[in-house]
This record gives structure tokens, C-alpha cells and sequence, in this order.
């Protein structure tokens, strides 16, 4: 029986929840899952050029284990540009580090509740304009 799957710390959510071609409506596109650790590998590795043995530190997981989601985020990547899919981002054995809000309106990332403070250019304010991530 396998080892279960150990929760990958996530330090940030994303800003956006996914992507999609330019040109194809919505509705006839098929969807790639990205799940938050591979999004996570992605900005480590790939954005931040942290190197692996220090990215698999940071989401508490073992090098080859970060190697592994980095390797399948760049392969749904890839399936996604060449077959004109979306992306989604969501999901997959996470953990992230503290309570995580986005405005519906604006779009700003904000670490916890106490934190919302009212977006320049946001006419709306209040907790039903947020999204949570985490805890």
C-alpha cells in the first residue's frame, strides 16, 4: 500500500485561477487541471529561478517529489498550448502558509481578514467581496 501523500506548502495562492487561448470562446475549449503545488514549482523554479534542493525546502517536500510536480506542471502546460486547452488552477494536496483572501472586485492578494483594507479604485468593500484560500 502506497505512503500517503504528505501536504505541499504553498506560499502564496495565485493570482488568477487560470488561462485560457485567445480567440476561442469558453464554451468549446477543453481544460487543463493545474494543481496549486505544480502552480507553486512553477514560481519557485521557474519564475523566482530558486534552485530545486531550495524550492523542495521551501514546500516541505523531498527534491526528487519537487521534480516530479515541476516535471508534470511543465508537461500540462505544454498539452495545453499545442491542443488550445484552458487552464484551471485548483486543488491538489496543499497547505498554505496562512488564511489567504482575494477581492472579487480588484483582484489584490490579501493575508488575512484583518488585512482588507479598501483597494484603491475598488467601489466595493466587505467580506462578501472575498474569496478564502487556506487555513
Amino acid at each position: 500500500m502506497p505512503r500517503p501523500i504528505r501536504n505541499r506548502k504553498i506560499s502564496t495562492p495565485p493570482k488568477m485561477t487560470g488561462f485560457k487561448p485567445f480567440g476561442i470562446p469558453v464554451c468549446k475549449l477543453s481544460v487543463v487541471k493545474l494543481h496549486f503545488d505544480e502552480y507553486e514549482s512553477l514560481r519557485l523554479v521557474g519564475y523566482l529561478d530558486l534552485p530545486q534542493d531550495e524550492a523542495a525546502e521551501r514546500m516541505e517536500v523531498s527534491r526528487p517529489t519537487l521534480t516530479r510536480i515541476y516535471n508534470s506542471a511543465i508537461k500540462k502546460i505544454a498539452r495545453a498550448m499545442i491542443e488550445g486547452a484552458a487552464i484551471e488552477i485548483e486543488g491538489g494536496q496543499v497547505e498554505f502558509e496562512g488564511e489567504w483572501f482575494k477581492c472579487k472586485k480588484c483582484h489584490n492578494l490579501i493575508m488575512g481578514i484583518n488585512n482588507h483594507k479598501r483597494c484603491e479604485g475598488c467601489k466595493s468593500f466587505g467580506q462578501s467581496e472575498l474569496v478564502g484560500f487556506g487555513k
